[in-house]
């Protein structure tokens, strides 16, 4: 509907609202002329008497008194003797009219009085669901410039006219100085610096903001402070200090209703509350992050003590006997000693640089050294290091030797990775010693493929095995730190050695995956074992950007 629409519904509603008192009053002045000589002067004076209680229920208070004297005259004019003129005959007759016009005025004031207050508490119930709403709004804003776009659209609609605001920004405290870097300022038209806010307020108007953010109380008109200025300043307050004021610029009439400043100052308080709590949840987050890293850190170190303690325990047993029993070892007693000492060193090395690498990954502000790399070059490496640790490392209690079987499975063509080769290598290598500890006797097949989801191209770095896979109670769980699966944690017998660990492999490698933007999965194979896969995003690679369209 439009404005000239809107103009003549509001035209049409002013005419016909006094349209039941004016049929009142004609069908009260019918009836008096019909009972004319029927029925005696005071029960006509009483049908009069109605129609004014009637036609109050729609009339102002002035028409409604005024209708009421004119009546009584008329009353006077045509029904009291002498007939034709203002003059009373008796005084019967002038108390008669002297209590018409008493119980109309007085039936007229009872009234408008019940009509202010039905108006008064139509006004509270909308402004009380005005409230409401806005509060409800308030919950779901989840930033400051979002709270203070709220309440300054709230504050315009009621008042009809430009308004103003000063927020502190959040988590910043009260500045000794008026500083304009410390506080957001939102002019009529949306969010503005400082330097735009100058052509709008004048520097009384800034320094008003200012003080009533510092004393925390309004002033202007009706709030007993400074009624001398023609604008309201309104402090933006929780329960404690200020967080912000609110300029907003009343016309006459709307700087004399008590009530309408005093809504609009609850609406300032309710956005002081949001801002409030949201300040609250943030440093609540903050403490349950800190808590969670603190816990992470004490995890951490209660998993280096307990898994540090057997290879360290081993080292020390194997280095003690080559110095005390040198001379009384044989040489293939001494052989084993030496690769006792070499295997512990080792596991100690994979677990430190595991651990290290997921605390440096989980730090806030960690970047990567990232640069093109060729997945090829980063599977080749895996695979040299893992056959010259593992190819004919092993050998049974009789002396019989055994390697594993392991390979690489490339999609030819692979693109460009931008990645950090280091960590990517550190990743696969990890994959590799797991499925050497719970596949031992399986083939292993280390590859490397493209593929697509969600309209997003990946490259896939997968290490599969033919081993027992994990449980499907552990798959979700088995990415987390110093998860192991129950039945390895309780592991015994002759591969408990080989499976020791602090739990850090696989949540080293979903950190080195998400931090280059991708994800860990793990897929149960058809024919049995795991596929533990690295799904890292493509991004256009300088090869792609310089080939000639």
């Amino acid at each position: 509907m439009d404005h000239k629409s809107v103009a003549r519904v509001a035209f049409k509603r002013t005419w016909l609202e006094p349209l039941p008192a004016v049929l009142s009053w004609v069908v009260a002045w019918w009836l008096l002329f019909w009972l004319d000589g029927r029925v005696n002067l005071a029960n006509q004076a009483l049908l009069l008497v109605l129609a004014a209680a009637v036609a109050s229920l729609w009339l102002p208070l002035v028409a409604a008194l005024l209708l009421s004297l004119v009546s009584v005259l008329l009353f006077n004019w045509h029904f009291v003797s002498p007939r034709g003129s203002l003059s009373v005959e008796g005084n019967q007759h002038l108390l008669l009219l002297g209590a018409m016009l008493g119980l109309s005025c007085i039936t007229a004031l009872l009234i408008a009085s019940q009509r202010r207050q039905a108006g008064l508490a139509r006004r509270q119930a909308g402004q009380a669901e005005q409230l409401r709403s806005f509060n409800d709004s308030l919950r779901e804003a989840r930033d400051w410039a979002s709270l203070g776009a709220l309440l300054q659209a709230e504050l315009q609609a009621q008042l009809g006219r430009p308004t103003h605001l000063m927020l502190l920004r959040q988590e910043q405290a009260l500045p000794q100085q008026n500083l304009a870097e410390s506080v957001h300022w939102l002019a009529a038209s949306g969010p503005s610096s400082a330097a735009d806010l100058s052509a709008e307020l004048s520097a009384d108007q800034r320094a008003g903001l200012w003080q009533c953010l510092r004393q925390a109380q309004a002033f202007g008109p009706g709030t007993a402070r400074f009624e001398g200025q023609p604008d309201w300043y309104l402090p933006i307050r929780g329960r404690g200090a200020a967080l912000g004021a609110a300029l907003l610029r009343p016309s006459r009439a709307q700087a004399m209703d008590a009530g309408l400043l005093t809504h609009l100052q609850l609406l300032c308080t309710q956005m002081g509350l949001a801002l409030e709590r949201l300040t609250t949840e943030h440093l609540a987050q903050m403490a349950r992050d800190e808590a969670a890293s603190q816990a992470n850190r004490n995890a951490l170190l209660a998993a280096i003590s307990h898994d540090f303690r057997t290879p360290l325990a081993c080292i020390m047993g194997a280095a003690s006997s080559l110095q005390d029993q040198d001379a009384r070892l044989s040489p293939a007693q001494r052989t084993r000693l030496l690769a006792t000492i070499l295997d512990e060193t080792e596991a100690l090395a994979d677990m430190t640089a595991n651990s290290l690498q997921l605390a440096r990954l989980d730090a806030p502000g960690m970047s990567l050294r990232l640069d093109w790399e060729s997945a090829e070059e980063i599977v080749g490496a895996v695979l040299r290091r893992a056959r010259q640790r593992r190819a004919t490392l092993t050998s049974n209690e009789d002396g019989e030797s055994h390697g594993v079987e392991l390979q690489a499975c490339l999609q030819p063509g692979l693109p460009l990775l931008r990645c950090d080769a280091l960590l990517l290598t550190q990743l696969l290598g990890n994959l590799v010693d797991n499925a050497h500890k719970y596949a031992p006797a399986s083939h292993i097949e280390i590859a490397a493929r493209t593929a697509q989801e969600g309209g997003q191209r990946f490259v896939v770095l997968a290490v599969r095995d033919r081993g027992p896979g994990v449980p499907l109670a552990w798959r979700e769980r088995i990415f987390e730190a110093f998860q192991r699966g129950a039945e390895q944690q309780h592991a015994a017998g002759p591969d408990a050695k080989a499976r020791r660990g602090a739990g850090v492999g696989l949540a080293a490698c979903r950190a080195i995956a998400q931090a280059h933007g991708g994800q860990m999965r793990y897929r149960s194979r058809g024919h049995g074992g795991a596929s533990f896969e690295c799904w890292l995003p493509l991004v256009a690679s300088p090869q792609a950007e310089e080939m000639p369209a």
